[in-house]
């Protein structure tokens, strides 16, 4: 019998395939749908700071918008604050009543107190886990690399300090260096890496001249930065990755086990082929670890990475400028 469990931020899994974050993870039905379809964890939608203070803002702003018409009027009616992210965790308490998964919080804040305050909420629902969801977009001129890095590295640390249950972070890979960063988080004591998040990138509608919305699923070429970056981390930091962001089907997931990855979130293919591919990708999966004479996952987790991979260019430049004298028999095919 082939085993699939893999272990990731210290929670054992049946299989390495995580529902990510998403609209699909943020309703019980949904939740209980990818339950169903085989889904081995599921990482519930983000916890926004910046949602709280814009619903605590906009509150404020219609408790306030009759003060002038009739203050007399005014006290007769009760005090009302927000309620925060109280809604959030009761839902969170409900997810983890719902099912028998492991399943993982995710947190977005954007001050150091709010990051620890929300954290010890969090895991009061008695979820399995937390993922920290760094999500930073460069916006000043006058922030330096070294200090977001240090910011980040503290809220991992203080987090970590606050509560008992794993802790993960969620990057991109829009760091000066990714490895070294990666480095000092995993030495900061982070119980698993996911790579990598994607950025909402601002689209400009050209008929309106106005600045548009979009929702984007990642493509399936987007896998190969989690190849790379797996492939490179394997073997030199302690703490688990998963793979994220074009992972659409088995051969993506055996392609970043190989690399030495050991889970992946997927999403975007969840939208495109619905819940039930979970299911579809696990047979393919089984079928081809027979087929190779595989019996557990760690025979062949990190088999292809930097560390054990015959050839010492292919994680390197070399490939690169290889890849550039070849571009004109490419094009002519």
């Amino acid at each position: 019998m082939v085993d699939f469990s893999t272990i990731y931020m210290g929670i054992k899994l049946k299989h390495p395939i995580i529902a990510g974050a998403s609209k699909l993870t943020a309703h019980v039905d949904s939740i209980q749908e990818l339950e169903k379809q085989g889904a081995s964890a599921i990482v519930c939608s983000s916890l926004f700071e910046e949602q709280i203070q814009l619903e605590r803002q906009k509150l404020e702003q219609d408790m306030q918008a009759y003060d002038d018409m009739n203050a007399e009027m005014l006290s007769i009616f009760p005090q009302v604050a927000h309620g925060g992210p109280r809604e959030h965790l009761a839902w969170l308490k409900k997810i983890k009543e719902t099912v028998t998964i492991p399943v993982i919080a995710s947190l977005n804040c954007v001050h150091k107190e709010t990051w620890i305050e929300y954290a010890k909420k969090i895991e009061e629902t008695g979820v399995d886990g937390l993922e920290l969801n760094f999500y930073q977009t460069p916006k000043s001129f006058e922030l330096s690399a070294e200090d977001i890095e240090r910011e980040q590295i503290e809220i991992l640390k203080a987090v970590k300090e606050a509560v008992s249950i794993p802790v993960g972070v969620k990057l991109s890979v829009f760091y000066s260096n990714p490895l070294a960063f990666i480095k000092r988080l995993d030495e900061a004591g982070t119980d698993g890496f996911v790579l990598f998040n994607r950025f909402f990138q601002p689209d400009i509608d050209v008929e309106k001249e106005k600045h548009a919305v979009n929702f984007h699923l990642s493509n399936p070429k987007d896998v190969r930065l989690a190849i790379r970056f797996a492939g490179l981390l394997f073997g030199q930091i302690h703490a688990p990755v998963a793979a994220n962001n074009g992972v659409f089907d088995t051969d993506d997931v055996i392609k970043v086990l190989l690399a030495g990855a050991s889970a992946v979130q997927v999403v975007s293919t969840l939208y495109t082929n619905g819940p039930e591919h979970i299911t579809h990708m696990i047979d393919e999966l089984d079928l081809w670890m027979k087929d190779h004479q595989y019996s557990s996952l760690d025979e062949f987790k990190g088999k292809l990475s930097k560390q054990a991979t015959p050839d010492p260019f292919v994680y390197d430049r070399a490939q690169y400028v290889d890849l550039l004298l070849k571009s004109d028999t490419l094009m002519k095919k």
